[in-house]
């Protein structure tokens, strides 16, 4: 094959920038090569019940780097509930005791991106009761969610692969979701593999891939009537959490623990010279 044959090949396979293109510049990473808490320049933690009805509780100690990754562990641990209130209606108070602990890391108020390519190595617990997920919310403080905006570049739940987009338009929420069974991207033999997941972000779409597959696809434009507007016009954030149970995550009852989430890399890249 010739070269200007190989070159029409690569371009036309999207290896290769077009002429004129700018071409992809990591803006901010985490590599996780310091071994101890994760850098506190990067990462701010959740504490405490958060939502979706979860059965853990995060708290910092659930979370460390080493030899390369960082660790999300979700333990079964009995402790009292620090928020707890009998007279309380609401679920984070009114239990008594907590049954599981775990960790949710986030960049809220440290870092804040509009476009740009997001990626992630990790592996993932796939057995019942886990719920791990990489995503992003709106970053602007007013904003509340659902308008502010959700981007699900990964989460996992009850046999389950996602991807997903939410907003909200007149009063009600906008779910833009796919689920892929992890049966039929290769099991446990999947489940015990590093993957890589991407979201490529820009003016005009949301591109949601697993390992170069797109996962999910959304056209900016079929969210620009949203109210407070569009949300992925906007800047948003990273968040990285290992739950357990709740609404969607499963029984854990079963599974023997603990669960680990182990991420190798997270990098951010933007468009530039």
């Amino acid at each position: 094959m010739t070269r200007a044959l190989i070159l029409l090949v690569s371009f036309a396979l999207g290896l290769l920038p077009a002429q004129g293109a700018e071409e992809w510049r990591l803006v901010w990473h985490d590599e996780f090569d310091t071994n101890g808490p994760p850098s506190p320049a990067n990462w701010n933690f959740e504490h405490g019940f958060a939502r979706n009805h979860e059965r853990q509780w995060y708290q910092p100690e659930n979370a460390w780097c080493t030899n390369g990754l960082l660790i999300i562990e979700a333990r079964r641990e009995s402790k009292p509930n620090p928020q707890f209130d009998r007279d309380s209606d609401d679920w984070r108070s009114s239990r008594k005791m907590i049954e599981y602990t775990s960790a949710s890391l986030t960049t809220r108020g440290l870092h804040q991106f509009k476009y740009g390519k997001f990626e992630m190595r990790a592996r993932i617990d796939t057995r019942s009761g886990s719920w791990p997920a990489f995503w992003t919310l709106g970053a602007d403080p007013d904003i509340y969610w659902p308008a502010g905006g959700e981007i699900d570049i990964m989460e996992y739940y009850t046999g389950n692969v996602l991807a997903n987009l939410g907003w909200q338009t007149n009063g009600l929420t906008c779910w833009l979701a796919r689920r892929h069974p992890l049966d039929k991207l290769g099991g446990e033999a999947w489940s015990r593999q590093f993957h890589i997941w991407t979201m490529v972000w820009d003016e005009k779409q949301i591109e949601l891939r697993l390992d170069g597959r797109l996962m999910n696809h959304l056209k900016l434009a079929k969210a620009d009537n949203a109210d407070e507007g569009n949300p992925f016009r906007r800047p948003e954030y990273i968040i990285l959490n290992q739950a357990i149970g709740g609404d969607s995550g499963g029984d854990p009852s079963t599974t023997q623990f603990p669960l680990r989430y182990e991420i190798d890399w997270v990098r951010v890249y933007q468009r530039g010279p």
